[in-house]
């Protein structure tokens, strides 16, 4: 970054609020929750939506349990006010939603706004203006408070007047207010504003005016918000009539932190987008906030039970892409490409019992909650550890692998990770671990097998072909295993002993497979091999084989073709 003086930046002003009490707070309940998703420009789209999209997208907002939905600025444009008559005409708004509008203080914009929802049940008629000092001087020319203050009573005077004319007593309109640029105007000028709108608008017990305080442009920690509506909370005097709501932005990449400090000092209501669109670095991220309640345990009242749908909707409507590490809904974040990650995760997902705390490691929430799916949980690259290729195996193809052969098929794995430079996606985890291990026929293949007991012994017969020359062992043993292995004895074969075995099922029902593994022990070292057959006995042999073809790789010069093995 280029150097420049540091000094064209000024450090913002804390809040003078020893005794705050936010820090010592715990989010108990859900605030309100109010979409913005609709609203001026569908929020900073390069391709605004259509009326139909809007519908759409209104719809949706609707299934996810929204009870007040901004559905635009219908004095900006024709879309705008088009969408909220048909909204109107077509009786889509459902009677426990009530309808949010923007507009600015302007007489002749207020008039067209209350047009645009003439005949609604309930509508939260939005206003603002901007209080700030660089406002004040630069926006309205060196305005002075009081004239600033003046253009938000006067609006508020008129909406009283006009919506009584327009929308009449069927509709029940309430105020909510923005002093735009909150977070960066003067505190005490701040409360002198909203107390004055609210004495033209004249609150009650069962209609309470709506408080709006926007971080328009976030400039500070969000301790420093947190503080901002603490002092509000505590100055404002007709508290009890007020809902005070949060509207943060995401300059500073702290949005959603801003607003859960909000709350905790006092604020009741959130307004937001679908994963943080809009102006710049967007808007809060309702998503997130919601989503991050549910995970301490508190019913945030929407309903994202499935992710991926709302995903769908919102990147076909919006044309843009929620990032694939945006929390809860990204394509990434319920995955593990870490090695050390991947192997707790697969040690602590099995202990979660029903009704206990969920705590599985790394991952802070379950999935399957939110529609997302357990298969993805697990993705292998260059970097993944000896687990993680295991776990992929179990979860998706039922391969329960020795844990001594993790670290094995892991480094293989890996490898070939590395080479090709890409994620290696299950199927093609599946396709290594059955050339490596299952499929493998050379230097030694098994044609035939056929073991019989006799006298606390068991005789085996087995049709071998080496690099293609048939010949036929046989040998005694304690079992199928070590029968076969007397049964080598001779063929000129690296020394090897078996050092471990293991099995199971794959499968279920009369058709169902086996899997056996067996680990040997030769000069060259140790060798895992595996074998799949519907009988276990052959699948043992099989695997026996896969471990001998993988100790000797491909340096093995076969014997004569009329070899013959001995009993020892």
């Amino acid at each position: 970054m280029q150097k420049s003086p540091i000094t064209k930046y000024a450090p913002f002003p804390p809040v003078d609020l020893p005794d705050r009490q936010w820090p010592g707070r715990t989010l108990t309940k859900a605030p309100v929750w109010c979409s913005v998703d609709l609203r001026d420009g569908n929020q900073a789209l390069a391709q605004p939506m259509s009326v139909e999209e809007k519908l759409e997208f209104f719809a949706m907002l609707v299934r996810l349990g929204f009870k007040e939905i901004e559905v635009g600025f219908p004095s900006a444009s024709r879309i705008e006010f088009d969408f909220c008559r048909r909204l109107m005409d077509g009786g889509l708004i459902p009677g426990d939603v009530a309808i949010q509008v923007l507009c600015q203080c302007r007489e002749e914009l207020i008039t067209r706004t209350l047009e645009a929802v003439r005949g609604a049940r309930e509508v939260i008629f939005h206003l603002y203006n901007s209080t700030s000092p660089c406002q004040r001087e630069y926006v309205f020319g060196g305005a002075s408070r009081e004239e600033v203050k003046g253009i938000a009573t006067g609006a508020v005077a008129f909406l009283k007047k006009k919506a009584a004319e327009i929308l009449g007593a069927e509709t029940r309109l309430r105020l909510e207010y923005s002093p735009e640029s909150f977070n960066s105007t003067e505190l005490d000028f701040s409360l002198e504003v909203c107390e004055a709108v609210t004495d033209v608008w004249g609150p009650s017990p069962d209609n309470k005016i709506i408080l709006n305080l926007p971080a328009t442009v976030e400039y500070a920690t969000p301790n420093v918000h947190a503080d901002q509506i603490e002092w509000m909370c505590r100055h404002l005097t007709r508290r009890a009539l007020t809902v005070v709501s949060v509207h943060t932005h995401n300059d500073r990449g702290t949005g959603v932190a801003a607003t859960e400090l909000a709350l905790l000092a006092g604020a009741e209501r959130v307004e937001g987008t679908l994963f943080g669109n809009g102006e710049r670095t967007g808007n809060l991220d309702i998503v997130t906030v919601a989503l991050n309640l549910y995970t301490q345990g508190v019913d945030p009242g929407l309903d994202f039970g499935d992710i991926n749908a709302v995903r769908e909707v919102y990147e076909r409507c919006t044309r843009m892409e929620v990032p694939p590490r945006h929390p809860y809904a990204g394509e990434l974040v319920f995955t593990a490409f870490s090695g050390s990650h991947q192997d707790a995760i697969k040690k602590s997902w099995p202990r979660q019992r029903p009704g206990k705390p969920w705590s599985t490691l790394y991952i802070t929430m379950d999935p399957a909650d939110i529609g997302r799916s357990y298969k993805a949980i697990i993705r292998i690259n260059s970097q993944s550890g000896k687990g993680g290729v295991a776990y992929v195996l179990e979860k998706e193809f039922g391969f329960q692998l020795p844990k001594a052969m993790h670290r094995e098929i892991g480094r293989l794995v890996n490898d070939i990770a590395d080479r090709e430079g890409r994620e290696l996606e299950p199927p093609r985890i599946r396709d290594v671990f059955l050339a490596e291990y299952i499929e493998r026929r050379e230097p030694l293949a098994l044609a035939a097998f056929r073991a019989s007991g006799k006298g606390g012994q068991v005789e085996a017969r087995a049709e071998l072909e080496i690099r293609g020359a048939k010949t036929t062992v046989r040998g005694s043993g304690n079992g199928p295993i070590d029968a076969f292995v007397r049964a080598l004895d001779g063929l000129g074969l690296p020394r090897f002993e078996v050092v471990s075995y293991a099995e199971h099922s794959l499968g279920s029902g009369a058709a169902a497979g086996a899997v056996s593994y067996i680990q040997i022990k030769t000069e060259r070292g140790a060798f895992f091999g595996a074998g799949m057959d519907t009988n276990i006995e052959r699948a043992s042999i099989l695997a026996v084989v896969s471990a001998l073809n993988r100790a000797m790789g491909r340096g093995f010069s076969p014997p004569p073709r009329d070899a013959k093995a001995r009993n020892p």
